[in-house]
């Protein structure tokens, strides 16, 4: 499959994750079967967007939280997309620490 298709799995499965939702229950709460879920997860299958939007409802996420930072099926530049998805599954505190410490070598580096 494309790398939209991955990159769109890899969300789904670190949201559901985050929720501590199994594939099943996430399923159920979208109203799709829990294969389907590890399919989409896996990259596997091409979701329809109605199937993403059910998705993304059953996980209370707007709809286009899943396709930040995409563009023509990735990233321009894989290092800001690395970054991206190392400090998405982070609590909102610890990402607010790791821009301070980003900002602060920044400062140094400029000094």
């Amino acid at each position: 499959m494309s790398e939209i298709t991955q990159i769109i799995g890899e969300r789904i499965r670190m949201y559901r994750t985050r929720k501590n939702l199994s594939q099943d229950a996430l399923g159920e709460m979208a109203g799709l079967h829990g294969a389907y879920i590890g399919q989409l997860e896996r990259g596997e299958k091409n979701a329809t967007l109605e199937s993403i939007e059910k998705v993304a409802k059953a996980l209370d996420l707007p709809f286009e939280v899943l396709f930040e930072n995409i563009v023509g099926g990735g990233m321009q530049n894989e290092i800001p997309k690395r970054c991206y998805d190392l400090l998405t599954p982070l609590s909102v505190k610890e990402q607010r620490a790791i821009l301070d410490l980003i900002e602060k070598a920044m400062a140094y580096k400029n000094a």
